[in-house]
């Protein structure tokens, strides 16, 4: 197990996050090509008003990523996936200048180049540093927070790899020794993400959910992204368009297992969700 750490606060762009109660990232895709086309943009505009809705509904981060990991996804070059990220940074930034940012790469080039021109306070790398060898050095070099995702292959590959000896332990180990491993190289701003619908079947995501509270046990905070993933709209025969009340029954279980970052679609949603497990959560037991 790793040394005992403070579960209940981020920094970012030297601002104080305290998560005693769970916080919101509102996701912003840069992509023509996201699985749920609610989150879709053909133009600036069309983005603007996506991330006014974020920040009025009160989300405390923005994930911008451009290079789609839906399973299947195609292809992008670095070159593309920064020109994509960067329009919408430049295009935020101009309308929200002290927005926090947190960009989903697992690119450490990108990583730089965002945090180096646009003080991005954040890397979520679903590739928890197997898909670019060089993303951990870079993360301590530019010190910023770093979402640390267990999944397995690429997003090309990573569906044909879901067989585990046993499941969950291989999960949390993953994740165990990689934080380790930042820590060794002085990165101390780690949020753990267990990788919902990377490289797992529907029922090993199930799994994983019920067991969430293990990863208390990593000593950061755990990131939970559900929102309307194929986990949710497959087992109810549905689409990612009609999956929101789904979603919400979904981060409610997550905050149960101890989720302190819930990464969403719906920002107004899962602070209602938010809402209702802390009142709950602050409740006193009867005998």
């Amino acid at each position: 197990m790793t040394e005992k750490a403070n579960l209940g606060s981020l920094i970012l762009n030297e601002s104080f996050f305290d998560l005693s109660t769970p916080i919101v990232m509102g996701i912003v895709n840069a992509t023509p090509d996201s699985f749920y086309k609610g989150n879709r943009f053909s133009a600036d505009k069309e983005l603007l008003s996506c991330v006014d809705k974020h920040l009025i509904d009160g989300a405390t981060i923005l994930d911008i990523g451009g290079y789609s990991t839906r399973p299947d996804a195609a292809y992008v070059t670095e070159e593309e996936e920064q020109a994509r990220v960067a329009h919408a940074i430049e295009i935020i930034l101009n309308k929200f200048p002290k927005v926090i940012l947190s960009v989903d790469t697992f690119r450490s080039g990108i990583a730089r180049f965002c945090v180096d021109n646009y003080n991005v306070a954040m890397i979520n790398d679903i590739g928890g540093g197997t898909l670019d060898d060089r993303m951990f050095a870079t993360i301590a070099e530019l010190k910023v927070a770093y979402v640390l995702m267990h999944t397995k292959g690429n997003p090309a590959n990573m569906q044909t790899m879901t067989e585990y000896t046993s499941f969950v332990s291989e999960v949390y180990n993953f994740l165990d020794q990689r934080i380790e491993t930042l820590r060794s190289l002085g990165i101390t701003q780690i949020v753990a993400d267990p990788g919902f619908g990377f490289a797992k079947t529907m029922e090993q995501n199930y799994e994983l959910l019920k067991n969430l509270s293990l990863f208390q046990n990593l000593n950061v905070p755990v990131l939970a992204g559900l929102s309307r993933k194929s986990m949710i709209y497959k087992l109810l025969q549905t689409d990612p368009a009609s999956s929101l009340n789904a979603t919400t029954a979904a981060n409610m279980l997550a905050l149960i297992g101890g989720a302190s970052i819930l990464r969403v679609h719906d920002v107004k949603e899962a602070l209602e969700v938010i809402q209702i497990f802390k009142s709950y959560k602050n409740q006193p037991n009867s005998n």
